[in-house]
């Protein structure tokens, strides 16, 4: 069995074109059928404000599956370390025998997470905007506008967080890497109201986001809430919503923005990513409506980004 460390595999996969295409055809062909993919398995550990995840998919035709274990420990920059890490095996397809282990420490996740972000953007946001507006300021609150990039044209970005010291951080380090403009806003309210697109990158319990500030043509990703006890928007907003989309239906009523929505939305009100993707449903219809994205992450995703890290890397 091949072990690849992270310095490896980031020499190798980026935030590209190539990816994200790979990620669009993982959503298609969840939407195709003939995937396995069990639910998440979630195990909380609420004594050091930590959780894991186990998640896994089969894909007709791909070489090998990936079981991932991805683990997000929120007290662990207190101690000098990353909050988020991880590791995914690869098995053969044919065989079941181990094939690969990535040592990625959660890096292919972060990568395949901002990817599904500006897929659903980029079916569901306004074509025309100037700026983006982020709530978070953690790892995925950089990725998602990366990778956005690839998908949109903006030169500035309009940021929330709620500790002064990792928001000017946040704005030194997007202005230096990016050369965008940072504009801090003073509350979460302001970035909604100020903007057409709208990422959400925190792993709040209450809600963020209010369905009184919504107006016409915004779309808003909600990338926090991947288990019970997450909450990023009041589920008024999805009375508000005139789109709502999700990457897989029965995981954002499970363990998504949905499970707290369920009186309000039903399961059939739902379009999955991948449904939009091979043109079974539509998404925007125009630039008047307002449209929501609940993204959980699934296996699909891991045992796609885990492909494509090997070819990249055996090529």
């Amino acid at each position: 069995m091949d072990i690849y460390k992270e310095e490896t595999i980031r020499r190798h996969v980026s935030l590209s074109k190539e990816a994200l295409k790979q990620m669009e055809d993982a959503f298609r062909r969840l939407n195709e059928g003939g995937v396995s993919q069990p639910p998440v398995i979630h195990v909380n550990i609420p004594e050091h404000n930590g959780e894991a995840d186990i998640k896994t998919a089969y894909i007709p035709g791909f070489d090998t599956f990936a079981i991932k274990v991805s683990a997000g420990f929120f007290d662990n920059p207190k101690k000098g370390l990353p909050s988020l890490g991880g590791l995914m095996l690869a098995m053969d397809s044919e065989t079941g025998i181990p094939r690969a282990l990535l040592q990625d420490n959660g890096y292919l996740t972060d990568v395949r997470t901002a990817l599904a972000g500006a897929i659903a953007a980029d079916q569901l946001a306004v074509k025309d905007i100037s700026s983006v507006g982020v709530i978070g300021t953690g790892l995925q609150a950089r990725l998602q506008v990366e990778a956005l990039q690839l998908v949109r044209s903006f030169h500035e970005v309009h940021v929330y967080g709620r500790t002064p010291e990792n928001v000017k951080k946040y704005q030194q380090e997007m202005e230096e890497k990016y050369g965008l403009s940072v504009r801090l806003a003073e509350s979460a309210e302001e970035v909604v109201r100020g903007n057409d697109l709208v990422v959400t990158t925190t792993p709040a319990q209450e809600p963020l986001i209010k369905a009184d500030w919504l107006h016409d043509g915004l779309h808003i990703t909600a990338m926090g809430s991947d288990a019970e006890q997450k909450q990023e928007l009041d589920p008024e907003v999805f009375s508000k919503a005139d789109v709502v989309v999700g990457d897989v239906t029965s995981q954002v009523f499970s363990i998504g923005e949905l499970q707290h929505a369920k009186t309000i939305v039903n399961e059939d009100d739902v379009t999955e990513l991948g449904q939009m993707l091979s043109d079974d449903a539509s998404g925007r219809a125009n630039d008047q409506q307002v449209t929501v994205a609940d993204l959980t992450g699934t296996g699909v995703q891991d045992t796609a980004i885990a492909n494509y890290a090997l070819e990249q890397i055996n090529d």
